[in-house]
């Protein structure tokens, strides 16, 4: 199953996606929900960010290919994680698909894309054993985690790195039924094929980051787990681009950049 979020003539609703039509939900798919007798064209409708977490986690770096790839264009000895490395990110930073990445004016760069699975709560839990941990799992979307490299090397806590307004694109939807750890996630700028990965290829699966958090944080309906990104991560955005991160099950999250005025 499919769902978004939606908005139409101010009034905000869930809705199941079927192909080009929508059939709004009464309630919503973290608490109870009951589909109605209204039906949209998703033309018609404003498609908003799938859900607003409480909690926003990330994984750190969770793909050997992307490690290479810094060493090789840092001149570093970067190590893979020993251990799953959880970061957080800002809901300030969340856009929709359709809404536009803002580069500040004084961003030093180089400012790339992130394509990322991202995990979505539908159920509180604590404790999980990795066994267990996908039960709480409603479905998964798509995450661009907009980073800044030149801030991200200078800003020890990547507060304006991966945090500033309209930096986090999420969606298009939620897609339930899916294995996080066998899906094929891609980008293009342009139109054009810049980067592909098998989520399969994660150092920790979905399943450990989740057991791993939910030891020591309760994990809320809503709650998001961004799970990284894999190979290079170019070619670097810029003014009047437009950066899509596909995945065939949940949809295009498509966002155009536009860089600020000074």
């Amino acid at each position: 199953m499919k769902y978004g979020r939606f908005e139409s003539q101010g009034n905000i609703f869930y809705g199941i996606v079927d192909g080009e039509t929508v059939n709004e939900l009464e309630g919503s798919p973290f608490e109870t929900c009951r589909p109605t007798t209204t039906r949209h064209a998703l033309s018609s409708l404003k498609i908003l960010v799938p859900c607003v977490p409480g909690n926003f986690y990330c994984a750190g770096l969770n793909y050997l290919a992307h490690i290479e790839w810094v060493n090789a264009r840092k001149g570093g000895n970067l190590k893979p994680p020993a251990k799953a490395d959880v970061g957080y990110r800002s809901n300030n930073a969340l856009i929709a698909t359709g809404e536009t990445i803002v580069i500040p004016a004084d961003a030093p760069g180089p400012v790339q894309y992130e394509g990322e699975l991202v995990a979505v709560i539908g159920t509180q839990a604590r404790n999980l054993s990795e066994a267990d941990a996908l039960s709480c799992v409603l479905g998964y979307t798509l995450g661009n985690d907009v980073s800044d490299r030149g801030w991200q090397a200078s800003d020890r806590t990547l507060w304006r790195a991966k945090n500033c307004d309209t930096w986090k694109p999420m969606g298009p939807f939620i897609t339930t039924g899916l294995n996080p750890m066998n899906l094929t996630v891609s980008v293009k700028i342009n139109g054009q094929p810049a980067a592909e990965y098998s989520t399969s290829k994660m150092l920790f699966s979905a399943q450990h980051y989740i057991a791993v958090i939910s030891k020591y944080m309760t994990l809320w309906p809503g709650d998001v787990i961004w799970l990284g990104t894999d190979n290079a991560t170019l070619p670097d955005l810029k003014d009047s681009d437009v950066c899509e991160i596909v995945q065939k099950d949940i949809g295009v999250l498509r966002n155009r950049v536009a860089r600020a005025d000074a």
